[in-house]
């Protein structure tokens, strides 16, 4: 930034000179008297440095107002076929005017220009999708869809108040998914999955983010199905793909899947080798350019990349141009990658805690809460998997550590009823941990426990053959 002070400085003194021509970094350009710099940089925050002084000094403070929200957003109903835009704009701006005020304060929760914008880009998408139904319905389920899987579930209550006074009597129609239910139950069924109603509405959530946003953060402690939502979703749209090929809305989907903390940001975007100022590529440059050249897949499979792993305001300061409306990975060599149509950036954190608020405002949010999934479908999911003929018994070359008849898969749900959520419930409250856990964490261990122990108990089993095989040891 001082280099940049010194060469507006240039520019400065040839203007001041009425100069025709000068004499910038050693090349002799001509000058235009309208030309002006602008500085729209809020360095408040981690991730942005502060100006330097050489530079500040050169530039005078302007006062900015803050934008219509209910005129652009009329404006821009107008222009996808809304006749009842005035209305439709000042419902959406309220909504958020309301969220802001009396939904709880959390770092994922964005009301900003951006989030009215992707209400409108959906509203837009409905309108010529589903241009029979009634303005209001098509707004309302906009306003929904963007909005309803990033609240956490204290919150839910209080937006759906929200918009039930804003739209009285307004019934919203339910969607036809019938065949992307029944895909994504057997897509569940492959990876020993529990396809339960609140992993179904999060799956659904992170389908419609993708279509209106292009990059969005799937949100959630440990636990709570993220990696196994964006698989199963995956894995469905394919299934869909196969079954109706014509239908431009399924697509086989490419994932590019890296953690960004694993690595330094050299390594992460590319750097310059210091010896040779020689330009190597990072993990993502390479698997961004694979993606939006179509390297990896069909040209028209979608292809999403994955950064599995903790936000922080160093490396996805790094993402604003991709993550807005420019699209493009800008990278230290002067190369610029544009993003392709078919591709998502997909961000799976445990917290925004330490984001900036311009990433924040960036991505479309899905929340993800163990809570609300539950531990039932984690135990569901161990026993059906090692009853006969279950998830562990399947194209396995080995033989498996044991197998549960149904009597016994019976007992242990019997026990399971009996004994967990009591001593949880106990541990929650009476006792002190020496480092935070999560219940789901904690059933994960008890199972793991319990498969090394029944492994040893049952007899048939791959670890009592080795005992029987080998009698000489004590």
């Amino acid at each position: 930034l001082s280099v940049v002070a010194q060469q507006v400085l240039t520019i400065q003194q040839a203007k001041a000179r009425r100069a025709e021509r000068f004499m910038f970094e050693g090349t002799d350009l001509p000058l235009r008297m309208t030309c002006c710099p602008f500085i729209t940089m809020n360095p408040g925050y981690a991730g942005r440095a502060e100006l330097p002084d050489n530079l500040k000094v050169l530039f005078r403070t302007v006062a900015m107002m803050v934008p219509d929200y209910g005129m652009i957003g009329e404006i821009l109903l107008y222009s996808m076929g809304y006749t009842d835009a005035k209305a439709m704009a000042i419902k959406i701006v309220t909504t958020y005017k309301l969220c802001s005020e009396q939904l709880s304060a959390q770092s994922h929760y964005d009301y900003g220009m951006r989030a009215v914008m992707a209400v409108l880009r959906a509203a837009g998408n409905l309108k010529r999708a589903e241009g029979h139904l009634p303005e209001d319905i098509l707004v309302l389920r906009s306003i929904i869809d963007v909005n309803l899987p990033k609240f956490l579930s204290p919150d839910v209550p209080l937006f759906n108040g929200i918009t039930s006074d804003l739209f009285p009597g307004v019934e919203l129609p339910k969607p036809d998914r019938d065949a992307m239910q029944k895909n994504f139950t057997d897509a569940c069924a492959e990876r020993n999955l529990q396809p339960t109603d609140y992993f179904w509405g999060k799956v659904v959530q992170i389908y419609d983010m993708m279509v209106v946003r292009h990059g969005f953060m799937i949100v959630g402690m440990p636990f709570s199905g993220k990696t196994s939502a964006w698989k199963v979703l995956a894995a469905t749209l394919g299934k869909l793909h196969a079954q109706y090929p014509e239908d431009g809305r399924w697509t086989d989907v490419v994932p590019f899947v890296m953690n960004p903390k694993s690595i330094t940001m050299g390594q992460l975007y590319g750097c310059f080798d210091e010896v040779s100022h020689e330009w190597t590529d990072g993990v993502l440059a390479i698997n961004y350019r694979n993606a939006a050249t179509s390297k990896v897949g069909k040209p028209e499979d979608r292809k999403w990349v994955l950064l599995d792993g903790p936000v922080d305001a160093i490396w996805i300061e790094n993402m604003n141009t991709v993550l807005d409306d420019n699209k493009k990975l800008c990278l230290m060599s002067g190369e610029i990658i544009a993003m392709s149509d078919v591709m998502s950036m997909i961000f799976e954190p445990m917290d925004l805690l330490v984001a900036s608020p311009a990433t924040v405002s960036r991505c479309g949010m899905v929340y993800m809460e163990p809570e609300q999934l539950g531990l039932r479908p984690l135990f569901e999911s161990w026993v059906r998997g090692w009853t006969a003929k279950g998830f562990h018994h399947k194209d396995n070359e080995a033989k498996p550590l044991f197998e549960l008849s149904a009597s016994e898969a019976m007992l242990l749900r019997g026990m399971y009823d009996w004994l967990t959520e009591p001593a949880m419930a106990f541990l929650r409250r009476e006792c002190k941990e020496m480092s935070p856990t999560v219940d789901s964490a904690l059933l994960d261990s008890l199972l793991n426990l319990l498969r090394c122990l029944l492994a040893m108990a049952i007899p048939g089993s791959s670890s009592s053959d080795d005992d029987a095989s080998s009698p000489d040891e004590p």
